[in-house]
C-alpha cells in the first residue's frame, strides 16, 4: 500500500471521529466540509464506510455509526484479558457489598468504563461503556493518572491546563504532581459527589509490577449509602481484589 493510499485511508477513518454526544448524525456534505476534502472524495469515503458496515443511512440524508461497530465491540469484550479475569471478582464484590462494580481502562488519554456488574440497587451512571469520562474527575480516572510516571503526568499537565483548572485541581506542576502522588501512596481514591452529585465511588488501580496500567476497579453507590459504610474495610477489600485480578493477567 502506497504512502498516498495510507494517508487517504487515515482521512477516511477519521470520519468516525466526527461522531460524538453532541453530534450523532452527519450528512455527507458536512463530513466533506469537516475533513476539508472534495465533495466526490467525501462521498466516496461515506460509501466505503457504509459498505463496510461502519456507517449506516438514517433519515433526511444523514448517517449514523453502523451496526458493525456493535459486533466489533462484542469481540473486544471477548478478547479483553482484564475482563476475562476480572468479571468473577467483580461479581464477588457485588455480592459482598451490594454496590455496583465497574472496570475502567485508559485508551490514549481517554478513560472508558469497559464493564459493569450491577448491585442490588443499581445506580444510574451517566458514563457507561464507550462514553469517555472526564480525565480529572471521579475515582477511576484519578487512580489511573496516579500510576503515571512523572514524565507522563507532566505531559498530561501541559496538554490539559484548562480542564485541570475547571476540575479545581492544582494549577502549578509541583502541587499537581503532589496531589497525584498522594493518591498513589494511598492506593485508592474516594469520590463523593465529585462527578455526579448523588453518587459516591471508591477506586483502586490495577498496575503490574513493570508499570503497565491495566485500569481501575471501582465500587459505586449513592452518597447516602456510602456514608454509613466502614470505608477502611471497603478500601482494603477493593485493593486486595485489584491485586488479585492484576496477578492473574500475563
Amino acid at each position: 500500500m502506497t504512502e498516498k493510499s495510507l494517508s487517504s485511508l487515515g482521512r477516511m477513518l477519521s470520519v468516525l471521529d466526527l461522531f460524538s454526544d453532541k453530534q450523532l448524525t452527519w450528512t455527507a456534505e458536512a463530513i466533506t466540509e469537516a475533513l476539508q476534502v472534495s465533495l466526490p472524495t467525501g462521498y466516496r469515503y461515506v460509501k466505503m464506510l457504509v459498505d463496510a458496515g461502519l456507517l449506516q443511512r438514517a433519515a433526511d440524508s444523514h448517517y449514523t455509526l453502523g451496526a458493525r461497530i456493535v459486533v466489533l465491540d462484542h469481540y473486544i469484550r471477548m478478547a479483553d484479558p482484564v475482563l476475562q479475569h476480572a468479571t468473577p471478582f467483580m461479581a464477588e464484590l457485588v455480592e459482598k457489598t451490594g454496590f455496583d462494580c465497574v472496570i475502567s481502562a485508559l485508551y490514549g488519554q481517554q478513560v472508558l468504563d469497559t464493564h459493569r456488574e450491577f448491585g442490588k440497587s443499581p445506580t444510574t451512571l451517566s458514563y457507561g461503556r464507550g462514553r469517555p469520562r472526564p480525565l480529572f474527575q471521579g475515582a477511576a480516572p484519578k487512580v489511573i493518572l496516579s500510576c503515571f510516571s512523572p514524565a507522563q503526568l507532566h505531559k498530561v499537565f501541559d496538554q490539559h491546563g484548562e480542564d485541570i483548572a475547571r476540575a479545581g485541581l492544582p494549577s502549578d506542576w509541583p502541587s499537581f504532581r503532589k496531589y497525584y502522588s498522594g493518591i498513589r501512596k494511598a492506593g485508592h481514591y474516594f469520590s463523593n459527589g465529585e462527578l455526579e452529585a448523588d453518587l459516591a465511588a471508591v477506586a483502586a488501580p490495577m498496575q503490574k509490577s513493570d508499570g503497565t496500567i491495566l485500569g481501575a476497579i471501582s465500587l459505586v453507590t449513592t452518597v447516602q449509602r456510602m456514608a454509613v459504610i466502614d470505608m477502611p474495610k471497603l478500601t482494603q477489600l477493593l485493593m486486595r481484589t485489584a491485586q488479585e485480578i492484576t496477578s492473574r493477567i500475563p
